[in-house]
């Protein structure tokens, strides 16, 4: 993890594992694509399919984040059947 410089306003604790950076993660990109949907709805033109643009593309993002957690959970589960 790259060291915190002065002007850094957030950090993440190194403690915290995979998952919980990307089930948090995943909420985040979930919050966004909300916030981004109900903004295309307020505006026209170009602006409209700007949102929409980003809208889209938080979409895909929140797929391949909740595929790598699905990922993790069934090799979670592999390993404590093998135990």
């Amino acid at each position: 993890m790259s060291q915190m410089t002065g002007d850094q306003l957030f950090t993440v604790r190194p403690s915290l594992d995979s998952e919980t950076l990307l089930a948090n993660a995943a909420q985040d990109i979930a919050s966004v694509q909300a916030l981004m949907g109900h903004l295309a709805f307020e505006i026209d033109g170009a602006q409209r399919d700007i949102a929409l643009g980003i809208h889209r593309m938080l979409e895909g993002i929140q797929l391949m984040v909740d595929r790598v957690l699905d990922l993790n959970e069934v090799a979670e589960l592999k390993s404590l059947a093998g135990s």
